[in-house]
C-alpha cells in the first residue's frame, strides 16, 4: 500500500505538524501474538501452531502470517492473523466452526490452548488495523524474511508517529525500497502501531541502495524530512519505547 503524506513543508525544524493521512482502501482487523518459547520448547510450540494454522485454513480463514525470531527482541515468534471483527473473532458460531475443523486433530480449541500452555513463557496480544486484506496477501505472499518495528509513542504523540512512519514510506517509495506495512493498536497491548517490512529474503533487505545520495537527499524533502540523513532522529522525537527484530517465514 501506497500512503501518501500531505506535507508541503521542506524542513520540520519548527512547522507545525500536519494530521495522519488516512489510509487508502478499507483497513482489516489483524490479531497479533507476540510469544517467547519455554525453555526447549520452541520447536514443539511452532509444530502446535502449525496445526493450529491447519484448523485456521480447514475453517477457511485467510491465512496467517508465522514468523520467526531471527535477532533483536527477546521474543521467539509472531502470529499475525487477520479478522473479519472482534464480534466475529469472539463468536460462539466461530468458536464451534474451529471444533469441527479441529475434530480431525482430535481437539477442541480449548484444548488446544490449555496443550499450549506448558510451551509457552511469556505472550502479548493485541488487535490491530492494518492494510486492506487483500494487499496483506498479496505482499506477504512469496515473502521469507521480515522487519518488524513495534512502537509506544510519547503521551500526545501517537498522530505524529503515525504520520512519520507514513512519511518515511513516502521516502521507501521514492528511493526504490519496499514500503512498511503499518498496523494500528485497536485493543490489547500497550503499543501504539508497528510496522512491517517485507522482503523476498534476507539479501533483498539488505540490497545496497539503487540510487545516489543526492537523489536519497531529494526524496527525504519531498517526503517532508529536514534531510535523509534526519529520519531516525526525526522519528524518535515521539518515542516513548521501540523494539524491532528481524524474521523469518515458519515454512
Amino acid at each position: 500500500m501506497m500512503f501518501t503524506c500531505l506535507l508541503t513543508v521542506l524542513s520540520l525544524g519548527g512547522a507545525l505538524e500536519p494530521p495522519p493521512t488516512p489510509q487508502q482502501g478499507d483497513p482489516h482487523l489483524y490479531r497479533a501474538v507476540f510469544v517467547r518459547a519455554a525453555p526447549g520448547r520452541l520447536l514443539d510450540l511452532i509444530d502446535h501452531l502449525k496445526l493450529r494454522l491447519d484448523v485456521l485454513r480447514s475453517y477457511g480463514e485467510p491465512e496467517p502470517l508465522l514468523a520467526r525470531h531471527s535477532q533483536g527482541d527477546h521474543w521467539d515468534l509472531l502470529l499475525l492473523e487477520p479478522v473479519a471483527s472482534l464480534p466475529a473473532f469472539y463468536s460462539s458460531e466461530r468458536k464451534a466452526g474451529l471444533d469441527r475443523a479441529a475434530s480431525d486433530a482430535g481437539m477442541t480449541s480449548e484444548e488446544w490452548s490449555r496443550r499450549a500452555d506448558p510451551m509457552v513463557a511469556w505472550r502479548e496480544e493485541l488487535f490491530v488495523a492494518g492494510p486492506p486484506l487483500l494487499e496483506f496477501q498479496e505482499r506477504t505472499r512469496g515473502t521469507d524474511f521480515y522487519h518488524l518495528e513495534v512502537f509506544l509513542a510519547l503521551a500526545g504523540k501517537r498522530d505524529s508517529l503515525l504520520t512519520q512512519r507514513r512519511m518515511e514510506n513516502e521516502f521507501l517509495a521514492a528511493v526504490g525500497r519496499p514500503q512498511n506495512l503499518i498496523f494500528t493498536r485497536e485493543t490489547g497491548a500497550a503499543w501504539d502501531l508497528f510496522t512491517l517490512g517485507v522482503y523476498r529474503d534476507l539479501q533483498h533487505y539488505a540490497a545496497p541502495s539503487s540510487v545516489s545520495s543526492e537523489e536519497e537527499h531529494a526524496a527525504a524533502i519531498a517526503a517532508g524530512f529536514e534531510s535523509e540523513n534526519h529520519i531516525g532522529s526525526y522519528l524518535r522525537r515521539f518515542l516513548a519505547a521501540h523494539h524491532d527484530t528481524l524474521l523469518n517465514r515458519v515454512p
